[in-house]
C-alpha cells in the first residue's frame, strides 16, 4: 500500500506515502498549459528572480516531518531572502479533500505533494495541472541525483496512461523499502544467524515453529499489510520486469501464471504450517507490529517506516534486512514535491525542489531520523536497524531492484488486491481463483488505457 495511507494507520510510525482515491475526469490539457521545455525557459539563479511568494502546500504535519521542512524552508529562505516561503501544512486527509479542488481553481499554490500514483498524480498529469520537470532535471542534474529505480516512481507520459516511464513530474525526499525485520535475542536463542537466502529464512521459520515460537507475525484486517508479503515473496519467484510490468499496470504481462500460482501457494502454505499467526485477517495492522516489538514472533515482514517505532521498544536487539535471496524488494517513495501548471513562479518552484532534495536537505532528512531517498549511504548513521535501514535502501536503488506497490496497478487495485488476499490466506479462494481476480482487474483496465 503506499505510504500516506500507512502513515495514517501506523500510530506515529515515520511513513511517507500515499493512499488510493477516485481519479477525477478532466479533460485533457490544451496545447496553451504544457510549459515551454526549451533551456531559455529555465532559470536556476534564484536570486535573481526578483521578489517572490511561493505558496506550498505539504502533509509533512508529523514530528520528524514537520521539523525537518521546517528547517529547510527556513535555510532556503536566509539563503534567498527574495523568496518567501508561504507554507500550508495539512494532514494526509485534509490533502487529499482539498488538493484536486485547488489544482481546478485559477489560483492553485506554486508547490504541492501529490500521491504518486494513478489516483492524484496520474489524474493531475492528465489534466495538465502539473508542470513536467525535464527541462529543471536537465539544468538541475536531477537524473543523476535520482537511479532511475526512483525516478520511476514520479514519471508518466504527458497523456497520464503511462506509469513509471516517461516526464518527470516531481521531486521526492523520503525513500521506502520493504524488508525483514527480526528479532535478534529469538535467533541467538534458536541458534539462527539472519537468512541470508530464501531457503535459509524457511528453514528459520520451520525452527521457530518447532520450538513453540510464533515464526511470522501479520496483521491483516486493514487488508492492505498482506499486500507488502505477498510482494516479497512473489519477488521471489517471478521476475522483477514482470512485477514491473503489472505493478504499473503496463500491458505486456499476466497475472495468471505458474510463478505467480507459487508465490500465492507460499502464502497458504505458511498459514497452513502455523509460520503466520492463525488471526492473521482478524488482528490490526497496529496490534500486529506493536505485539511483534513486545516479543510475539521472530520475524515480520513491514516497511523501513517502522524501524523508528520498533526501536524506541526493541532498540538493537531489532534487525532489518533486505528480503534474503533474490536482490529485489516493495519500496517506493514519500510523497513526492510536484510543480503546479498554473504557478506564476516555476522557477523559484524548481529552485526549492532542488534546494529541498539537496546532499544538505538529504543529510537533514538523517538528522531527524527519516530515510532520504537520495545518497543513503553517504549519511552517518549509528549502528544498528537505522543503519541497516540505510544500507538495505541503499543497495536495492542501485541494484534497480525497488519494485512497485501492488496496489499502483490500476485505480481500483489496492481495494481488489486487498480483499483477494483475505480470501486466499483464509482458504476461500484457491491461489489460481485469486489470480484470476486480480487478472480481471489489472486486464480490464490496461485494455482500457491503451
Amino acid at each position: 500500500m503506499n505510504a500516506s495511507t500507512r502513515a495514517a494507520l501506523a500510530a506515529g510510525a515515520v511513513a511517507l506515502a500515499a493512499a488510493a482515491c477516485a481519479p477525477g475526469s478532466s479533460a485533457p490539457p490544451a496545447a496553451s498549459s504544457a510549459p515551454s521545455s526549451g533551456p531559455a525557459a529555465v532559470r536556476t539563479d534564484a536570486a535573481a528572480l526578483g521578489k517572490v511568494t511561493l505558496t506550498v502546500w505539504d502533509q509533512e504535519v508529523r514530528g520528524a516531518q514537520n521539523a525537518q521542512m521546517t528547517a529547510l524552508n527556513t535555510a532556503f529562505q536566509a539563503k534567498y531572502p527574495n523568496i518567501t516561503i508561504k507554507r500550508v501544512s495539512r494532514s494526509f486527509d485534509d490533502l487529499n479533500t482539498t488538493l484536486r479542488l485547488a489544482l481546478s481553481g485559477n489560483e492553485p499554490p506554486d508547490v504541492v505533494q501529490a500521491n504518486n500514483g494513478r489516483p492524484q498524480m496520474g489524474a493531475f498529469v492528465k489534466a495538465g495541472q502539473l508542470r513536467p520537470l525535464d527541462a529543471y532535471a536537465g539544468a538541475y542534474g536531477w537524473k543523476k541525483r535520482y537511479p532511475q529505480s526512483v525516478l520511476q516512481y514520479v514519471s508518466y507520459t504527458p497523456d497520464g496512461k503511462d506509469f513509471g516511464q516517461g516526464s518527470v513530474y516531481g521531486m521526492p525526499q523520503a525513500g521506502e523499502v520493504i524488508g525483514l525485520l527480526y528479532n535478534r535475542t529469538k535467533l541467538t536463542k534458536l541458534g539462527l544467524q539472519p537468512p541470508t537466502t530464501w531457503a535459509d529464512f524457511q528453514a528459520a521459520l520451520e525452527k521457530a515453529k518447532q520450538a513453540g515460537e510464533q515464526p511470522l507475525m501479520l496483521g491483516n484486517l486493514d487488508k492492505w499489510p498482506a499486500v507488502h508479503v505477498f510482494g516479497t515473496v512473489q519477488g521471489q519467484f517471478v521476475p522483477k520486469e514482470q512485477i514491473a510490468t503489472l505493478g504499473f499496470g503496463r500491458k505486456g504481462a499476466t497475472w495468471s501464471t505458474p510463478e505467480n500460482t507459487k508465490a500465492a501457494q507460499q502464502l497458504v502454505d505458511w498459514m497452513d504450517k502455523g509460520y503466520l499467526n492463525k488471526d492473521v485477517n482478524g488482528l490490526g495492522y497496529d496490534a500486529s507490529w506493536q505485539a511483534f516489538g513486545k516479543g510475539k514472533g521472530v520475524f515480520y515482514i513491514g516497511g523501513s517506516w517502522l524501524i523508528g517505532e520498533l526501536g524506541k521498544g526493541m532498540g538493537k536487539d531489532l534487525g532489518f534486512s533486505l528480503p534474503p535471496g533474490t536482490p529485489a524488494a516493495t519500496g517506493g517513495t514519500g510523497l513526492p514535491f510536484a510543480v503546479t501548471a498554473k504557478s506564476p513562479n516555476p522557477d523559484a518552484a524548481a529552485a526549492y525542489l532542488d534546494f529541498i532534495t539537496n546532499a544538505d536537505a538529504m543529510k537533514v532528512l538523517t538528522q531527524n531520523g527519516l530515510l532520504p531517498v537520495a545518497d543513503t549511504d553517504q549519511q552517518t548513521v549509528e549502528e544498528g536497524p537505522n543503519k541497516e535501514m540505510f544500507t538495505a535502501f541503499a543497495a536495492i536503488t542501485k541494484q534497480d531492484g525497488l519494485l512497485p506497490y501492488l496496489d499502483y496497478a490500476t485505480p481500483t487495485f489496492a481495494d481488489t488486491l486487498g480483499a483477494a488476499l483475505q480470501d486466499l490466506m483464509a482458504k476461500k479462494a484457491t491461489p489460481e481463483e485469486f489470480l484470476a481476480t486480480l487478472e480481471k482487474d489489472y486486464k480490464k483496465f490496461v485494455d482500457s488505457n491503451g
